[in-house]
């Protein structure tokens, strides 16, 4: 329940407002996150922040009555870049119009705020050039793991550092859905329907069963940690919608569990990129990563191994990104610091050769012959059997069992499951999965 503001309050804002001791702050989009951010703004005495300004569609239905008497509600956006606000923040999400809001408030001279990852996955580099060259700040600490100060930490706390890998869990629905059919042995389907009801997934969630969303933000994660500008369309991203309940059954076999971890890798150059479902071991840090949450692990030539880990999504931890990349930027402008965060930022060859073990699970029409036809095909490409594994008691017709692969790369691989998947006896395609050890 939100409170209005006491008199005291407001009457502080507006005396440290007259003293130059506050930056103010007009926000655009007034949707979950943007609520939770104002309210912060209004609850908090000592920020630093004013907030001046709120725009949105329909403002009229928007207006709240314990946002103070003083903040302007408005729907006509070139008012706020208009406006004596120095830091505009922008919440309404997607490429347009975002885009052109941004860069006009920093044509504008005011430094950004955003959460927006779709916008940095993109046009990061050239923004922050943007901004750099116009004399102000663009910040987007909420646009990864959402409440999870990972892209603070990795623009920052860890600069000093020489960060070569990034890995982690960064779609919070994905890993909801296998949690639940690793729990509950239940259909992907079921999963999918069990979090689109609790409104973990949209109606449509290709975005996130697909890797999208989480491609976007392992672009933002590299621009960020590696200094590497990769658009996140050159970023190959595997679904999630062929993991079977009997995967967890035969990972559990293997010691591991399986999970969507998004890679990147820096290497003499190159870099290493991919998001998709993998086998990772019980016990490591993704393992352990249950129903929504975010994980991300940096890998340093200094610092060696660090994790992040919590609320990836929500109003509230989003919210707490926001306020804390305001902040950030008014002391910056108090102290009159600056940062240009595109002058490091390389562009590199991407690939998603990765070498590792392999999962390969098949379902096929039982007869005498199949191991051998798929030994033969394995042999003929150099590839290395590791172990066989078989549960007795499945339907003849439809028999799942697995192989599981020495390391090789995926450019050796792949020559090899073409060839296998025009096996009269196959009727499904092979499941490739990755073994992260």
């Amino acid at each position: 329940m939100f409170e209005t503001p006491s008199k005291s309050k407001v009457n502080q804002d507006a005396q440290r407002d007259r003293e130059g001791q506050v930056c103010r702050v007009a926000l655009i989009g007034f949707g979950t996150v943007g609520r939770a951010v104002v309210k912060i703004l209004c609850e908090s005495v000592d920020s630093g922040l004013l907030l001046t300004h709120i725009c949105n569609r329909n403002v009229e239905s928007k207006k709240q009555p314990w946002v103070p008497a003083s903040v302007v509600w408005t729907d006509d956006v070139q008012s706020i870049l208009n406006s004596d606000a120095e830091i505009v923040v922008e919440l309404i999400g997607g490429l347009n119009p975002a885009h052109q809001i941004v860069r006009s408030a920093l044509e504008a001279g005011k430094s950004v705020v955003t959460a927006n990852k779709q916008l940095i996955a993109r046009h990061g580099p050239d923004l922050l050039q943007m901004a750099a060259s116009h004399g102000c700040q663009l910040e987007f600490g909420a646009s990864v793991a959402g409440g999870v100060p990972v892209l603070p930490a990795l623009r920052t706390g860890l600069c000093g550092d020489q960060l070569h890998g990034i890995a982690g869990i960064l779609n919070g629905t994905c890993n909801y859905i296998l949690s639940r059919i690793e729990h509950a042995r239940i259909p992907f389907s079921e999963a999918l329907e069990e979090a689109q009801a609790r409104g973990y997934a949209e109606a449509d969630a290709s975005e996130d069963l697909d890797g999208g969303d989480a491609r976007a933000k392992l672009s933002i994660l590299a621009l960020a940690g590696l200094k590497s500008h990769v658009a996140p369309e050159s970023i190959r991203a595997r679904t999630i919608r062929a993991i079977d309940a009997i995967d967890f059954d035969y990972a559990a076999e293997l010691g591991c569990t399986i999970r969507q971890i998004s890679r990147a890798d820096l290497k003499n150059g190159t870099l290493l990129a991919e998001v998709g479902p993998c086998l990772v071991p019980n016990d490591s840090p993704f393992g352990r990563v249950q129903r929504n949450l975010n994980l991300v692990l940096t890998s340093g030539q200094y610092g060696g191994d660090i994790a992040f880990l919590g609320a990836g999504a929500g109003g509230d931890p989003t919210a707490v990104a926001v306020v804390s990349d305001l902040m950030f930027v008014a002391q910056s402008l108090s102290s009159r610091r600056r940062r240009d965060a595109a002058t490091y930022v390389t562009t590199p060859n991407v690939s998603s050769d990765f070498e590792t073990p392999w999962y390969l699970r098949f379902f096929v029409r039982d007869q005498p012959g199949i191991v051998a036809r798929l030994a033969e095909i394995l042999a003929a490409h150099r590839l290395n059997i590791d172990s066989l594994l078989q549960k007795p008691g499945f339907d003849k017709a439809a028999l799942p069992f697995v192989i599981t692969l020495e390391p090789c790369n995926d450019s050796q691989l792949h020559p090899a499951l073409e060839k296998m998947s025009s096996l009269d006896f196959a009727i499904r395609p092979c499941l490739c999965l990755p073994i992260l050890r």
